[in-house]
Parts: structure tokens; C-alpha cells; sequence
């Protein structure tokens, strides 16, 4: 049954006070915040310096780069195009020659459809070297967990996670077995789908957020160990370290929805970044041992209408004097996406698995537990699905 439009809508307008009080106060929050930011902006580097210095722990985010060239806490692209195809003229005197690589996952959960847990876990990566020729490489790589890779049985240890955390594991060791094979090319570029810093992991126990610390431990030890430049990629950010540097320097009252896209959207038009920033968020990092300061960020203006997207990226890029090179390769990849990132979106679809394969991998399943006389029953619904199909 479709949900009924006029219910919805009674609601909403019963909640209307709620949502309105909610807009206010944050529109009020904003308006400090960004008042703060165009006072931070406007002061000189020793000054800047000198309030840091009253907060040397927990200051959220550290300048990397001066504010000269930034207007408003913004470096302007200062490019514009008047159709798409001399945007993509200046794509190809950026990104030809220029390999880029992302992976992303995808995964069959275990279900009630099988006598005993078992889970498909499968990544997809394209790399495009953005050669005339059209060359590029596309493939999959897949994992089947059992009961024991699942800890099926386990008290309170939730057997999805268990596939979540394999999926985000082979994610990242692809990418390090990449960078392994390409050591010191600095002409090529690594895409990771999401953030470095993994707050995501926080509020779990300390076993599960430190297997995903140690992944992206080992990912940044790669890139630096390598030399291969590696870009992580949020297009929605919820990040709010520049706020958090704001509220400390400047005594701010305390915000949940200020972030920091949010507070930047304004001044910002396609291809503007900010300046890079070293991330000294509180909580997860001090999980990072020799890489709790080694993870640096900027925020790109990705399209006209949404907020910037987060790039974050090693330290030693930075100091390498790689940001703008790569920051240009970025934006070549998000034109040629036509918002997003092309080698992303390509992987994404390189590794997702449909109904079809779902269906595929339990068939495949039933013939071999049948030939190798495993007791391995299917309910009554999913044979019926697959009689059908």
C-alpha cells in the first residue's frame, strides 16, 4: 500500500512550530558563525598564530595554507566555461595521461532464507588512465563468508557488521595493493569512497572501531609509504572541525547543526576550495598513533546548487606541493561525472550486485551443498522465487 499524501501533510502541518523554531535557531547560529569566520579571515597570520596558541589541544582544524590568496576563507578557481565542451577541453589537458583508480563494495547479507549464515561480499574498481585510445580496466573481486567468518552464534555480535566490516576491509586493501604496484607515481591518483578520519566507528567497542582504525592506518601508511597520492572523497560532509576551530578561538556557543559545508556554501562557486587544513578533530584520532596529524582537508565546490564536498588527503601531499595538481584532477573527474567524481560512480556500478546476482549466488549455492551432500536447506519462498525466475 502507498503512503497516504494527506496524512503525511496533516502531520507536517501539526509540526509545522518545530520546524520553524528549528530553522530560526540554526539560521541564528549560522549568521555567528559566519560572522566568526569572516573575522578569522580577516586576521593576520601572527594574530592568528597567537589565539591558536591559547588552545593547543582539540582546536578542531589548523591552517596549512595562508589566507592571501582567500577571499572569506575561500580560494576562488576563477574559471568559466560557456558550454560543457570547453569544460571538457580543460579536462583533457588536466587528466590526460593521468590514471585514476576508486573500489566500492557490495554485499549479499546473510537471511532467513538459508539454514545457516553465509554472506557474499563482492568490490568492483575501474582505473582509467584517461588516455585517447579509451583504455581502461574494470573487475571484481569476491569473498563467500561462512558461520565462522560470521562469528554466527556469538552473543550481541550482530553478523551484518561482520559483512560490513569484510566489505570495508577488501575496499581497502585493494587500494594499498595498488598503490603497492605503482610505488612513486605521482601520475596517478587514488580514490577512496568516504572519509580517513572514522568517526563513523566511534560508537562502536573498541574491538570493531579499531579493526576499522587499522584499515585506514594501513591506507594512509601505504600512500605515504608509496608515494602515491590518495584523495578520500564525502560528497555529503556532516564535518565540523573549521566550526569547532571557530567556536574554540572565538568562544562560540556550542552548535550540533552548524557544519562546516554549510557554513562555507555561501561564499563558494563551482571549482573554489578553501584553503588545506590539517584535521585535529577529538575522539577517533587519538586512536592513530603516528598518523593522528598526518590527515589534512579542504572543502570543493563540486556543483552549483549543494553544499562543497570534503577532500581529505595525507599530510605528506601537502608538503609535497601536490594539492593543487590534485585538487585539479578532482575537479576533472567531477566534470567528466557531471557532479560526481567519474572513477567513483564507475566502481559503484562495477560492483553492485542486483536481484539477479542475488538469485545467481543462491542458486549456485543450492547445486553445490547438494553435490557435496551438505545439509544446507532453503525455505519454501526463495526456491519458489527461483522456480519462477
Amino acid at each position: 500500500m502507498t503512503i497516504k499524501a494527506t496524512q503525511i501533510h496533516e502531520i507536517l502541518n501539526s509540526k509545522r512550530d518545530e520546524f520553524a523554531a528549528f530553522s530560526q535557531t540554526t539560521g541564528r547560529q549560522l549568521q555567528t558563525y559566519r560572522a566568526a569566520l569572516e573575522n578569522f579571515c580577516a586576521e593576520g597570520e601572527p594574530e592568528l598564530q597567537q589565539l591558536a596558541a591559547r588552545h593547543p589541544a582539540n582546536l578542531g582544524a589548523q591552517l596549512l595554507e595562508p589566507l592571501t590568496q582567500a577571499k572569506q576563507g575561500v580560494i576562488p578557481f576563477g574559471l568559466v566555461w560557456q558550454n560543457r565542451e570547453q569544460s571538457l577541453a580543460w579536462v583533457r589537458q588536466r587528466l590526460t595521461g593521468i590514471t585514476t583508480f576508486a573500489v566500492d563494495g557490495s554485499q549479499i547479507y546473510p537471511g532467513k532464507d538459508l539454514s545457516i549464515p553465509i554472506a557474499l561480499v563482492q568490490i568492483g574498481w575501474f582505473e582509467n588512465p584517461h588516455l585517447p585510445t579509451g583504455e581502461y580496466e574494470k573487475d571484481v573481486a569476491i569473498d563467500v563468508m561462512t558461520p565462522t567468518d560470521l562469528r554466527a552464534g556469538h552473543s550481541g555480535d550482530p553478523v551484518d557488521r561482520q559483512v560490513n566490516m569484510r566489505r570495508f576491509q577488501m575496499e581497502t586493501e585493494r587500494l594499498i595493493d595498488y598503490m603497492r604496484a605503482h610505488p612513486k607515481a605521482t601520475d596517478r591518483l587514488v580514490f577512496l569512497d568516504g572519509s580517513l578520519v572514522a568517526t563513523f566507528a566511534q560508537p562502536f567497542e573498541i574491538k570493531v572501531r579499531q579493526f576499522y582504525v587499522e584499515c585506514l592506518l594501513e591506507l594512509l601508511e601505504a600512500s605515504q609509504k608509496y608515494q602515491v597520492p590518495l584523495v578520500a572523497y564525502i560528497d555529503t560532509s556532516y564535518a565540523q572541525d573549521l566550526a569547532v576551530m571557530l567556536r574554540t578561538l572565538y568562544e562560540l556557543p556550542e552548535s550540533q547543526s552548524i557544519h562546516d559545508a554549510q557554513l562555507l556554501n555561501k561564499y563558494m562557486s563551482w571549482g573554489d576550495r578553501t584553503p588545506m587544513l590539517l584535521c585535529q578533530r577529538s575522539g577517533i584520532l587519538a586512536d592513530y598513533e603516528n598518523q593522528a596529524d598526518q590527515i589534512a582537508f579542504t572543502y570543493l565546490k563540486t556543483n552549483r546548487d549543494g553544499y562543497p564536498a570534503r577532500l581529505e588527503m595525507p599530510l605528506w601531499m601537502v608538503e609535497a606541493g601536490l594539492t593543487e595538481r590534485v585538487i585539479d584532477w578532482v575537479r576533472g573527474e567531477v566534470i567528466i561525472g557531471s557532479g560526481y567524481p567519474y572513477v567513483i560512480e564507475t566502481a559503484d556500478q562495477t560492483a553492485v550486485l542486483q536481484a539477479e546476482d542475488r538469485q545467481n549466488f543462491f542458486r549456485i549455492l543450492q547445486d553445490w551443498a547438494e553435490q557435496e551432500e551438505l545439509n544446507l536447506r532453503f525455505s519454501r519462498k526463495m526456491v519458489s522465487k527461483a522456480r519462477r525466475r
